[in-house]
């Protein structure tokens, strides 16, 4: 944590106020906040023209490859405060072999599995986390679909907090195991996120602990900002003409979008930026759904259902700021059966060598049905998230066996 210290160190943040995203009501900062009174969530507000004062790219870009290297774009104030596990720099990679399948020039991947616990929820639980402790809050709880359950297991133990969970009783077993290991009390709910949020919700004033539901407090969109951050310096500080984003609660999305305005506002990118695209299964599309309805607010979907459990969130509370993300950028929506999620993860695994999550396999199975629907070129630069490892979800059996005490038949193994 050395390089964390000599960062910034007695170098205040340049945060100004919180804002609430529906009616623009400002709100202090440094002051424990859930959200609006308009019962909407709070943006985290900073003094660009000062971050660009205090900092250049070419200062930057000498600092420790880490989510902490965007320290002046974020909220934490005492660098005594930050709770990290090394968040890493996340890899781009080309997955060639597939992009030649669809005729595409250029189709990448930004591997958010390499991030601590396996996920890109370490970005907004560890920015939650620091400022839960900064704020002074010992106790912290959330609804889960997995990831992000482990999260904030992981980094609540780090920094000393008492963390509660609670899941749908279908979440898989792995992440349930992963969250009780790593020091979170977790329970397993009869039924889906929405009911575990009530749960959390309905919990605060008994429990007096920090609901850091999604997007029900300002600082997971902030950690998750840094994956537009770190995608533009790595790009040269340029974008992707399209991002495909699988999207559940949406704090990627919204987060990514807000970080190439406040980039373009500083001047440290310039011309179009990329039209985000929210992919979602078809099993659970409240956001696609208001989208081809031309509408701001998604309904609840009912009896949600999808092997991409990261995205099975029937309903989210931040459905107005990705709605408004994705038609600012000219962007779209759009879902994908649970058959071609499948497809895409096998098929990306063997073509290229990446074992991307369910969640983000979609956002393949995405990319696909908008080239054919002629929603993308095959000529744009696009690129894809990835946003857990896929070692934390089931694989297909793989049951051939060889018995050494037999005379192998050697064309049975070259045409297995």
């Amino acid at each position: 944590m050395e390089h964390l210290r000599n960062l910034t160190e007695d170098r205040p943040t340049f945060v100004t106020h919180l804002e609430c995203g529906a009616t623009g009501e400002r709100y202090e900062a440094d002051v424990l906040h859930g959200l609006s009174a308009a019962g909407k969530p709070l943006l985290v507000k900073y003094d660009l023209d000062g971050i660009a004062g205090a900092l250049d790219k070419e200062t930057l870009a000498k600092r420790p490859p880490d989510l902490w290297r965007y320290r002046e774009f974020l909220p934490v104030r005492k660098t005594e405060n930050i709770v990290s596990l090394v968040e890493e720099m996340t890899p781009i990679v080309p997955i060639d072999a597939t992009a030649a399948e669809t005729g595409s020039s250029s189709l990448l991947v930004k591997d958010e599995g390499r991030l601590p616990t396996g996920s890109f929820k370490a970005r907004g639980l560890c920015m939650a986390v620091s400022m839960a402790k900064e704020l002074g809050k010992t106790r912290i709880a959330m609804p889960t679909n997995g990831n992000a359950g482990a999260a904030l297991a992981a980094y609540g133990s780090r920094a000393g907090l008492e963390s509660y969970v609670f899941c749908p009783a279908d979440t898989p077993e792995v992440n349930v195991r992963e969250i009780a290991l790593q020091g979170a009390k977790v329970w397993r709910v009869n039924g889906l996120i929405n009911d575990c949020g009530r749960i959390v919700g309905e919990g605060k004033e008994a429990m007096d602990w920090f609901d850091i539901s999604t997007l029900k407090e300002p600082y997971r969109i902030e950690g998750k900002k840094t994956m537009g951050l770190e995608l533009a310096e790595q790009m040269g500080w340029e974008t992707p003409d399209v991002i495909f984003y699988p999207t559940g609660g949406g704090t990627g999305l919204i987060g990514m979008w807000k970080a190439f305005n406040e980039l373009r506002e500083m001047g440290w990118i310039t011309g179009d930026l990329p039209r985000m695209v929210a992919v979602q299964a078809e099993g659970c599309a409240p956001i696609v759904k208001a989208w081809q309805d031309g509408v701001d607010h998604a309904d609840l979907w009912e009896d949600a259902s999808t092997i991409a459990s990261g995205i099975r969130v029937p309903v989210a509370i931040g459905d107005f700021l990705i709605l408004g993300a994705v038609r600012e950028s000219n962007g779209f929506a759009i879902a994908v059966p649970d058959d071609e999620i499948q497809d895409a993860q096998e098929r990306i695994a063997a073509n290229d060598g990446l074992l991307m999550g369910p969640e983000g396999a979609a956002t393949y199975a995405g990319y696909k049905a908008a080239l054919e629907q002629g929603l993308v070129d095959p000529g744009e630069r696009a690129l894809l998230f990835n946003c857990g490892t896929g070692l934390k979800y089931p694989m297909p059996p793989a049951d051939q066996a060889i018995n050494k005490d037999l005379p192998i038949d050697w064309d049975e193994i070259g045409s297995a």
